[in-house]
């Protein structure tokens, strides 16, 4: 089942109110689950409610699946990416960039993580049967998204252990995401999973920048699964068929 309610996150739009979703596996009595955090929560369930009509497809999957996890997530800001009212790529970034459509952006992706790790992950640990350890707590996004999971993989490592970032958005802060991994000190029983689709690689420096945040990455000696998906594009069409992928690297040997 998904639980669906409605929450404030005052730290970044005061007090309008966002919905948030958690899915909760059908389950013996007294038995709890690891939880993954995912962003976008909008797009991960239910085709109805996805930002261009076209979800994830998960909860077919987690139940066909009988996947033992619960999934919280929280829709994101769906305001003008105007620097008054915040946006999504504000809150789902950790560096501020200039976007050529849209102009300066600030970036707020620590406040979201905070909001995210000190009262989100606290109230679903109280509300849901979880497994709250860090050995247990995973965290997945696309795009932006992907770009957070990174962050959150990176800088948030005492709470997250493993994470899925799908194509990550690096290209607008690419120097800034090669300077956070080289700088970042992340456990060895740390495991991520990320992808790029072969279409977006759409000319040498997106490529370029894939590939050195590949090998920084390497460097950290974390174990890490990396994917170029073949006729990827940037859609939920293409991110759905990654779901078994990364179902299995996020359960690998746990």
């Amino acid at each position: 089942m998904v639980d669906i309610f409605k929450l404030t996150i005052p730290q970044l739009t005061e007090d309008e109110e966002r919905t948030a979703y958690v899915y909760v596996p059908d389950g013996e009595d007294g038995k709890r689950y690891p939880v993954l955090y995912m962003f976008d929560g909008q797009n991960l369930f239910y085709d109805e409610t996805a930002s261009f009509g076209k979800s994830w497809g998960l909860l077919k999957y987690l139940e066909e699946n009988k996947t033992p996890l619960i999934v919280a997530s929280v829709a994101c800001n769906f305001h003008r990416e105007d620097y008054r009212l915040g946006g999504r790529f504000s809150e789902y970034s950790p560096f501020s960039f200039e976007e050529p459509m849209i102009g300066k952006i600030k970036g707020r992706g620590n406040i979201t993580m905070d909001w995210l790790t000190e009262e989100f992950k606290p109230y679903i640990d109280e509300h849901y049967p979880t497994l709250p350890d860090r050995e247990h707590t995973f965290i997945a996004g696309s795009s932006m998204g992907g770009l957070m999971t990174l962050y959150a993989i990176l800088e948030y490592n005492d709470y997250f252990s493993r994470g899925a970032a799908v194509s990550p958005a690096m290209y607008f802060s690419s120097e800034e995401v090669k300077e956070m991994i080289r700088n970042a000190e992340v456990r060895s029983d740390t495991v991520l999973y990320m992808d790029y689709g072969e279409k977006e690689l759409f000319d040498s420096r997106g490529e370029q920048i894939w590939k050195e945040a590949v090998h920084l990455l390497h460097d950290k000696r974390l174990l890490l699964e990396t994917r170029i998906v073949p006729n990827g594009i940037h859609s939920e069409v293409t991110w759905e068929k990654q779901v078994p992928f990364i179902m299995a690297v996020l359960f690998y040997e746990l």
